[in-house]
């Protein structure tokens, strides 16, 4: 265990190295913080930090850089997350009401990320397996041609055309609708199938096929795997960052744009804490220069899916980690109301 002393070096190392982009040396973190001991005992703190891999000498100059380990000790023992403030609250706020559908929410919200850390945002959408059906509207399109719209509470919208056996009367489709509506509206996607499974028979005999085509077509809706869709922004960013990445910054570019790699990257949408995830913690091999934080968003406390962003390891966690639980707290604010 490293002793207090040397936490608080361990810290103004961090600070000092996200703040100058310099390495630091003991003179300059004497200057810069009341550590309450000499350059001589800082240099001997450095020296102990050094030698348990929490800072390494990245040339021949006398300064130090954090490691990944010290970034990690940093997280989570040394970092508190920076709150935002009130005005920066506000403009989040304002920024995110303005959206018109979950498109929109989800475009705004990769832009009001990637603005507010300066690095690339990642966004997922609601998983549609961790939602609640809202509502089916089921619109008439020809005799037997039938438009069937899924509504989630998360705002959600899958639209799919049903071929018919048969032509299917208005009265009949607006009876299938009321009793569809009646079973599963409120009802979590899971549940759905066991909901509906008896409905055809409580239709006359010529129309229970066309009911089973509507359900069919219902069910697939609900376990379509083209759920997994995220939106990404502020890749540009990265250049801000050219001298972060050991040698190129193309590894990192290449990984973000595979979409597999960035859902792994977020994790599971269950876990709604703050997660940071530093240098070689990153499995792919890309971003072992970069740290990803990442948070749960969703309605009523349960996260849907998650949201983050991906920079450097030298990065401003702290301020970093606020930013991205406040953006959620909003997004599903937002969703809930939506």
């Amino acid at each position: 265990m490293l002793s207090e002393r040397r936490l608080q070096v361990l810290r103004a190392i961090v600070q000092d190295y996200v703040g100058t982009e310099e390495p630091v040396g003991s003179k300059a973190l004497t200057e810069r913080h009341s550590l309450g001991v000499s350059p001589a005992t800082v240099r001997n703190d450095m020296a102990a930090l050094e030698d348990e891999g929490y800072i390494a000498q990245p040339h021949t100059s006398a300064g130090r850089i954090p490691t990944d380990k010290g970034y990690r000790l940093f997280v989570d023992k040394l970092a508190g997350v920076k709150p935002m403030t009130a005005p920066e609250r506000r403009a989040i706020q304002n920024f995110l009401e303005g959206a018109v559908d979950l498109d929109d929410v989800v475009a705004r919200t990769v832009r009001l990320l990637a603005q507010l850390t300066r690095q690339v945002a990642v966004v997922q959408y609601p998983s549609l397996t961790r939602s609640t059906v809202r509502h089916v509207e089921l619109l008439s399109l020809a005799p037997a041609r039938v438009m069937l719209v899924l509504i989630t509470d998360t705002g959600r919208v899958e639209q799919r055309v049903v071929d018919c056996p048969v032509p299917f009367g208005e009265a009949s489709l607006a009876d299938l609708r009321a009793r569809l509506n009646s079973r599963v509206a409120n009802r979590r996607f899971a549940d759905v199938p066991s909901l509906v499974e008896d409905l055809p028979e409580a239709f006359e005999h010529e129309d229970r096929g066309t009911v089973s085509t509507v359900l069919s077509t219902l069910l697939e809706t609900l376990v379509e795997e083209n759920e997994e869709r995220l939106m990404i922004g502020g890749t540009a960013n990265l250049t801000r960052f050219g001298h972060d990445f050991p040698l190129t910054i193309r590894p990192v570019l290449e990984a973000l744009e595979e979409q597999v790699v960035l859902l792994k990257l977020l994790g599971e949408a269950q876990d709604p804490g703050v997660t940071v995830r530093i240098g070689h913690e990153n499995a792919h091999e890309g971003l072992n220069s970069t740290s990803v934080v990442s948070v749960g968003y969703g309605s009523g406390g349960e996260a849907v899916a998650k949201l983050g962003v991906v920079g450097p390891t030298r990065m401003d966690y702290p301020g970093t980690m606020g930013a991205v639980r406040a953006v959620a707290r909003y997004v599903g604010q937002i969703l809930a109301e939506s």
